[in-house]
């Protein structure tokens, strides 16, 4: 460190002198921002067009009727109904539901969504309290709760028009990485994996000696060249992956260099697969820290999670009795076998139970294991088959549309499962686990789960456990709803399902 010298009769003197930062480059030595690009700046458009459509389509249609069926006092229908779209859009604008960052990833775009329409809800309910409005209770239990049964889905359509043309190699994001050989290849794979999350990396800088390419996208620089490559390039995503390069003053300056550049700098933690719910950024002792709280087992969300259960369970059953009942039909008329199997799972803190599923093989199936073990196609401890002879004709057309799983809705009506969860394990599958494995049982099988809408069966078993614990990590409302919507796609594909 540089130090200052000052002399006096007792001799020198040495004071350190303050930190220097690095400075930011001069003004008129960055780059210009460059826009958004086009297809955003659309997108974006298109999402608002159609909330303003749904707000707007609901308010004339229902609250109509709601306005003909309650007395408002003093305050015309029409004001009510523009205060009702005022709220809900400004509701909107603060949840941020219509951020670029949101749109088209995740759960967090819906979770926002949500968020707005219940705080509309709220700000009706208070001002309305407040005013002595009479008649306003229509607006807030029916009009407000139908603008959300109509933006989501429409919010969903346009989310899987946005992911058919990143799928197609459009509208995708340019990114650059930087870190450690390992964690670059790690982060292109899962880009090339999930193009639906709208990145592309086209270029990495790389620590230690590496140069040429990693898994096909070229090494530009060491991560000292960072920015320098940042400012030539015109990345819009910076990924910085871990390596021992990046101390916290490193970034920093790096932040400080991309200022004004149209890179969004995004550091991937060390806890890779936590996120959502669990993690909080908070400033403590004038530090920014990442907080990662512990996931949620108990409380008010779990209570709700148990009671959309049973409702969900018990209405789908009421729903689908009929169409069950002929199936079970159909089933036993074929070989005069039972239309029910049962089997033994593992559930929540590891106690077994009785799975129900619709039968879709012969009688004596598990007998005939053993002799088709050589055709095993699946990874890990599980057996799967593309074309297991076992299976019936009218079990093959069950398990392509996973018909053959509705009966677990008995198990989630007895509370031995949940709509939603990890897979439900063998007993031989539990006695393989490792510690990490083993906190798949911490919450309760789902009759879904991430693994059924991301490929089932054709998913490797590695890849499976995985979904698994990060459902069990990053739980939330939000994730059980966008799940479930999932399923019906992934059901109606049939991908995965043999």
């Amino acid at each position: 460190m540089r130090q200052l010298r000052r002399g006096d009769a007792a001799g020198a003197v040495s004071i350190p002198a303050p930190l220097r930062f690095e400075p930011r480059p001069p003004v008129e030595d960055r780059p210009a921002p460059r826009p958004v690009a086009t297809w955003e700046v659309k997108y974006r458009r298109v999402v608002i067009a159609s909330d303003l459509g749904s707000i707007l389509a609901v308010v004339i249609l229902v609250g109509s009727l709601v306005a003909n069926s309650a007395t408002v006092g003093d305050f015309p229908p029409a004001l009510v109904a523009a205060a009702t779209v005022v709220t809900v859009l400004a509701s909107l604008t603060a949840c941020r539901a219509w951020s670029t960052a949101v749109l088209g990833q995740e759960a967090e775009e819906f979770r926002r969504l949500g968020k707005a329409v219940v705080a509309a809800a709220v700000v009706l309910a208070v001002v309305s309290l407040g005013l002595g409005v009479p008649g306003v209770r229509g607006w807030i239990f029916l009009v407000v709760p139908a603008i959300a049964l109509v933006a989501f889905p429409l919010r969903y359509i346009l989310r899987q028009l946005l992911h058919r043309r990143r799928r197609a190699g459009r509208c995708l994001l340019p990114v650059l990485v930087a870190g450690s050989v390992d964690t670059a290849t790690d982060l292109i794979a899962r880009t090339r994996r999930e193009p639906h999350n709208g990145w592309r990396v086209e270029a990495v800088c790389a620590g230690g000696t590496a140069h040429g390419d990693i898994e096909g996208v070229p090494v530009v620089g060491h991560l000292d060249e960072l920015a320098d490559h940042v400012r030539r390039g015109g990345y819009r995503v910076v990924a910085i992956t871990p390596d021992p390069y990046w101390t916290p003053l490193r970034l920093q300056r790096l932040a400080w260099q991309l200022e004004g550049t149209p890179a969004e700098m995004v550091v991937a933690p060390v806890l890779m697969e936590v996120a959502g719910p669990r993690v909080h950024i908070t400033g403590v002792l004038g530090l920014p820290l990442l907080r990662v709280s512990a996931p949620t087992f108990t409380g008010a969300r779990r209570v709700v999670k148990e009671i959309v259960d049973k409702i969900g369970a018990l209405l789908l059953l009421t729903i689908l009795s009929p169409v069950l009942l002929g199936i079970a039909a159909a089933i036993s008329l074929g070989d005069r076998g039972p239309a029910l199997y049962r089997q033994q799972r593992v559930g929540k803190d590891g106690k077994p139970f009785t799975i129900l599923k619709f039968r879709t093989m012969v009688v004596d199936a598990d007998r005939h294991r053993a002799d088709l073990l050589a055709g095993n196609e699946a990874a890990g401890p599980l057996f799967k088959m593309r074309r297991d002879p076992r299976v019936t004709p009218i079990g093959a057309v069950l398990r392509r549309f996973s018909i053959d799983e509705l009966p677990q809705l008995v198990n989630v009506l007895r509370g031995t499962m949940s709509l939603v969860g990890p897979r439900p394990p063998l007993p031989e599958e539990v006695e393989a686990y490792g510690p990490d494995m083993l906190r798949r049982l911490l919450v309760k099988p789902g009759l879904t789960g991430l693994w059924q809408v991301s490929g089932r069966s054709d998913l490797p078993w590695d890849e499976a456990v995985r979904l698994d614990l990060r459902y069990v990590e990053d739980w939330s409302l939000a994730l059980d709803a966008l799940i479930l919507w999932k399923t019906v796609r992934a059901v109606v594909r049939g991908q995965g399902a043999y």
